[in-house]
């Protein structure tokens, strides 16, 4: 019960001691009147509005004008005898609360005009004790205009983002789906029929044991290279499966550059903060490729990489000092281009490719971080 009164009082975006103030403060302004028969009125008037105003949160459908109605009229009847205009800020929060555009235009409407016909018949009739809260008054009337669209706004906000959310997790499950269909397929395809190969050698084998051993030691060889080349490609699937961080390509980077007698320039840590494996991943690959253009297509004697990670973005720079230049028509013609660029904007990435002194390739992806760590990043 506590759990879910608290996370009322967050859901309201108000403090609870205003509220607590503005249930007891009607009794006040009643307690000022003189007559006990208007004492009597005002007290119940109170009570009958906390429980319509508990009725109407529950009604759904058509009863929510006439329980809104019942409110206005209390509202407008505290202001006029008691001159308690609080009860409108009550109804304009729960306006905000109505999901159907409709009732919500609707109740608006009247309560606004019921609310400033109530104030400014109190202000023409010169009442002493309405004039001298007239600041509060007033700040009360802006609040049955613009509160009602700010609790409705925000609602619809979190219902946005709830149903981000759950598309969110959709995604994620479609992708862990399609990643077990694919290592069901490589798995298959990998293993499958290596092993129905070693099926048969092993039964033929085991004919050809005493007819002619020659040729059963032969098939059982096969049996045995078939079945090396099997676990060897399991491993690799394996592998990919793992993923490799970007601090592993680094290392594996400088063993390819300094096996092609290329010079590496650039940090070799890299400090990523909350960068989800996927994106990493991506990352990685994308910076093999983009190596491995150098080595393969540059003639470059050097090769600059840097990583560097903003508040909204990651980017990694790849610059070689070679004489052959990649331009934007080879995404068309391949050099691992296309691959690269599909890989980024699965995950709303770029590449950028700039020619002059050599190559330089701009890769780029949006960060994920958390809110909460934009700030170490600045």
């Amino acid at each position: 019960m506590l759990k879910r009164y608290l996370i009322f009082l967050k859901s309201t975006g108000i403090s609870p001691y205003i509220w607590t103030i503005l249930s007891i403060l009607p009794f006040y302004f009643i307690f000022q009147s003189s007559s006990v028969i208007e004492i009597a009125v005002g007290i119940l008037l109170t009570i009958l509005f906390f429980i319509f105003y508990r009725i109407a949160f529950i009604s759904i459908g058509w009863p929510i004008y006439l329980w809104t109605c019942i409110l206005i009229g209390i509202s407008v009847t505290s202001t006029i005898l008691f001159s308690y205009i609080y009860f409108a800020f009550f109804i304009a929060y729960f306006n905000g609360n109505i999901k159907d555009r409709v009732a919500f235009l609707t109740l608006y409407i009247v309560h606004l005009v019921s609310t400033t016909v109530s104030i400014n018949f109190n202000i023409a009739l010169q009442e002493e004790f309405f004039l001298i809260q007239l600041p509060f008054v007033v700040i009360i009337w802006i609040s049955v205009i613009l509160l009602p669209f700010s609790i409705r706004n925000r609602k619809e906000r979190g219902q946005l983002e709830e149903k981000l959310e759950d598309a969110n997790k959709r995604i994620s499950e479609l992708v862990k789906l399609e990643e077990r269909q694919r290592i069901a397929r490589d798995l298959h395809d990998t293993l499958g029929q290596k092993l129905s190969l070693i099926g048969l050698k092993s039964d033929l084998a085991r004919k050809l044991i005493h007819k002619d051993p020659e040729q059963a030691r032969n098939e059982l060889k096969d049996v045995q290279q078939t079945a090396r080349t099997a676990l060897n490609e399991v491993r690799k699937i394996v592998s990919q499966m793992r993923g490799i961080r970007l601090n592993e390509e680094i290392l594996l980077v400088k063993q390819i550059l300094k096996a092609a007698q290329i010079d590496f320039v650039g940090e070799e840590e890299i400090h990523l903060t909350n960068v989800s494996l996927l994106t990493e991943n991506i990352l990685s690959m994308c910076l093999k490729e983009a190596v491995t253009n150098v080595v393969k297509h540059s003639g470059a004697t050097s090769c600059y990489i840097s990583v560097e990670q903003t508040w909204n973005e990651i980017v990694i720079i790849v610059r070689d000092n070679g004489n052959i230049n990649v331009t934007e028509g080879d995404f068309a013609k391949g050099n691992g281009l296309i691959g690269m660029k599909e890989r980024l904007e699965f995950v709303n990435g770029s590449l950028e490719i700039n020619t002059q002194e050599g190559t330089t390739l701009f890769i780029k992806v949006p960060n994920d971080v958390k809110l909460t760590d934009m700030e170490e990043l600045k």
